[in-house]
């Protein structure tokens, strides 16, 4: 597990070990009351397998897609899940750095500090993260021997019960109900890759393609790292921000040919977030009484975050993009149904070709004067 690209740029057990140490303990909870959340969430990951199927209309009747383990895990258990799908990712672009170690200025510095220090970074900021997600389709799961995966080497639903139910404490709403409005959404994420089989592949090609134009001194990742890790122990001032203006690890890093790449890449998560968004909130009066007062305390949170080290750690993580994506991606969901309908808008699964680009995410009649108008023309 140390040894990616060469030497080993990141040890990767000492992440897990880190990010186990100091991850936040998760909310009191009786061991009966435990096993009882568990079992929940997995009746309501099938519940909602139905719901999102007949709602979106993906899959047709008769047929039965690839099937994708649903894992109910703590949070040391998606640090784990998360540490394999990293490496499994970043393999090209450790290897490409690793072969630029071993000259220059950028090389020397990381090959002193070593890929000890590396691993103790990865851990604080997966640290950070373990206790924040809900839950997630992991698109590039390599299967191991505690976390299976699908038959082809990818693809598993994660359900983080510790933060859910620290949220649904938080937000003082009514537990069944956030805990099946939760797995709609997660479940909506496993819809969109097993029943749109070359949607990982795209996803996969782009991701790649993104890292294969990387030209990055091993130097600015690190210094990146430790300026969030930094931030984490408490070595960095609020408010403070470097020369870069406070910009995401993604954004310090990216060339012309990235810049397109990573348009591509946000649309398509704009689209995945957003459809995932609208179907919850689709399925959920049928099914979530209620509905609308999780929706609106959980909006609230969203927008006001936590202090403002948090903050400060989203932006450099990327995560208030990630918010954006939501927002912007539901609105583009919304408007293309109540223009086309639902199986108008299931076009959008069609081909890479159909997918929406960065710029009719924001206006979605272009959208459907480029999908719908010319094909009826």
């Amino acid at each position: 597990m140390t040894s990616i690209g060469g030497a080993g740029m990141v040890d990767w057990n000492l992440a897990v070990a880190t990010a186990t140490r100091l991850v936040r303990p998760g909310p009191e909870i009786s061991r009966e009351e435990a096993r009882e959340v568990v079992a929940e969430l997995r009746r309501h990951a099938k519940a909602a397998e139905e719901h999102v199927r007949s709602f979106t209309r993906m899959i047709p009747e008769g047929t039965e897609p690839e099937d994708t383990p649903v894992l109910v895990v703590d949070r040391s258990g998606w640090i784990k899940a998360n540490v394999a799908g990293f490496r499994e990712l970043l393999r090209p672009l450790l290897e490409k750095m690793e072969e630029r170690r071993g000259g220059g200025t950028g090389g020397a510095v990381l090959g002193a500090v070593g890929s000890k220090v590396t691993g103790v970074e990865v851990g604080m900021l997966l640290s950070f993260l373990a206790s924040r997600v809900l839950g997630q389709y992991e698109t590039f799961a390599p299967a191991t021997r505690e976390l299976p995966a699908s038959a082809d080497g990818g693809g598993r639903l994660l359900l983080v019960a510790p933060n859910i139910v620290h949220v649904e404490r938080e937000l003082e709403v009514d537990p069944h109900d956030f805990r099946l409005w939760v797995a709609l959404h997660e479940e909506t994420h496993r819809t969109q890759f097993t029943a749109v089989p070359w949607l990982r592949d795209h996803l996969q090609g782009e991701i790649q393609s993104f890292l294969d134009e990387t030209d990055v001194d091993p130097m600015t990742v690190l210094e990146r790292l430790r300026e969030a890790a930094q931030s984490l122990a408490g070595g960095r001032p609020e408010g403070e921000e470097g020369e870069d203006g406070g910009r995401s690890l993604v954004e310090i890093v990216q060339t012309p040919a990235q810049r397109e790449i990573l348009g591509r890449l946000t649309a398509v998560m704009s689209l995945l977030e957003g459809h995932a968004d609208y179907v919850m909130d689709g399925v959920g009066p049928e099914v979530v009484s209620s509905v609308d007062e999780i929706r609106e305390k959980f909006q609230q949170r969203r927008a006001r975050g936590a202090s403002r080290l948090d903050q400060a750690l989203r932006k450099l993580l990327g995560l208030d993009a990630k918010l954006r994506q939501y927002r912007d991606g539901e609105r583009f969901v919304r408007a293309v149904v109540d223009e086309v309908g639902m199986d108008g808008f299931n076009r959008v699964w069609t081909s890479p070709n159909t997918l929406p680009t960065k710029a009719e995410i924001a206006k979605p009649e272009d959208w459907i004067a480029r999908v719908h108008r010319k094909a009826e023309s």
